[in-house]
């Protein structure tokens, strides 16, 4: 018994990133991470 083939099954592309969503990225993640390491900073100093 083999399994039967759906050829009617709709093909699912990888969506294409564009630059929009890069700087969308960027301008949200770069203040996180700098906001992030900043508090990890603080953070060591109060272990002093």
């Amino acid at each position: 018994m083999s399994t039967p083939v759906n050829s009617s099954a709709p093909h699912v592309e990888e969506p294409v990133v564009g630059s929009s969503a890069i700087i969308a990225w960027l301008y949200v993640g770069l203040p996180l991470a700098w906001g992030v390491s900043q508090t990890f900073i603080k953070a060591l100093a109060l272990f002093k």
